[in-house]
């Protein structure tokens, strides 16, 4: 982006520098009233496809506000600012860039757009669907297919011949075009042991016990076995889910439940056992 310049300097900017640098004319940051006129009528008639003027936008009053700055895009062309009357455009500005290609030559005209300030509302930046999918979005019928260079995947094994040594890359592999690389295997053990049936959650503090020593805990295959399994208690929170060894809930099997302090009695307070009775002569 250009350094912004000030009305000082281009009234005062000679046409060379002293090493013998051309300076922009200072004739493009005095025409601002031809840089306001090409805005104020782009503001309103535009153009369609063909070429044809259409009303644009209707603007009550001022189509273009007040003058906000000037920049030198080269020796011989600057644009100038304005500030924009749309509803809705706030802090968005008017873009003008006029041009001369000499001393003695006018001013005219480049290119008219309206352009985000630095302080307007825009769009976020865009991503592709790729970086836009969150766990959770994928519903049923839903495809969200690996690309081919997928870091999380590396090549895997398909089955061959009848040579044992293929024979045995079929069984480890499972068969599988690809299977998860170093980072896909570090990635996906972030994400559980941070995740909700992790080590750190409130339900694992409280818990009689850790998943690795329960019985409902099934181990993972690999290199996760140590680290991750499978909970396999209908009545657990994390029934069939993928939980940290260092996880636990409630239902651990080997939790037990303290039944060895007797429940104190409040004393009688009054005696019910008996009934007083008073006898009346009947009149």
């Amino acid at each position: 982006m250009p350094a912004p310049i000030s009305d000082v300097e281009t009234a005062s900017a000679p046409s060379t520098a002293a090493g013998g640098e051309r300076r922009p004319d200072p004739k493009l940051a005095g025409a601002v009233e031809t840089a306001r006129s090409a805005a104020e009528e782009e503001a309103v008639i535009g153009t369609d496809p063909t070429g044809s003027p259409v009303l644009v936008m209707e603007t009550n009053g001022e189509a273009v506000g007040e003058h906000v700055g000037v920049e030198y895009e080269s020796e011989h062309a600057a644009t100038h600012y304005f500030e924009t009357t749309y509803q809705g455009y706030v802090g968005w500005r008017w873009a003008v860039t006029v041009a001369t290609s000499g001393p003695d030559d006018p001013v005219t005209v480049s290119e008219v757009v309206l352009l985000p300030g630095p302080e307007a509302l825009v769009a976020p930046e865009w991503l592709p669907w790729s970086e836009r999918i969150r766990p959770g979005d994928l519903g049923a019928g839903d495809l969200l297919p690996s690309g081919q260079d997928d870091p999380r995947l590396v090549e895997g094994t398909l089955p061959g011949d009848d040579d044992p040594v293929t024979e045995l890359a079929y069984e480890v592999g499972g068969g599988r075009q690809r299977v998860l690389s170093r980072e896909g295997r570090l990635d996906a053990a972030e994400r559980w042991e941070s995740g909700e049936f992790g080590p750190d959650t409130e339900t694992a503090r409280l818990a009689p016990g850790p998943c690795g020593s329960c019985g409902f805990f099934l181990p993972l295959a690999g290199s996760m076995r140590a680290a991750f399994g499978v909970c396999a208690n209908s009545v657990s929170p994390a029934d069939g889910r993928v939980v940290h060894v260092e996880f636990g809930c409630g239902a651990h099997s080997e939790g037990e439940v303290d039944t060895s302090s007797t429940i104190p009695v409040a004393e009688v307070v009054y005696d019910d056992t008996s009934l007083d009775f008073e006898s009346r002569d009947a009149k």
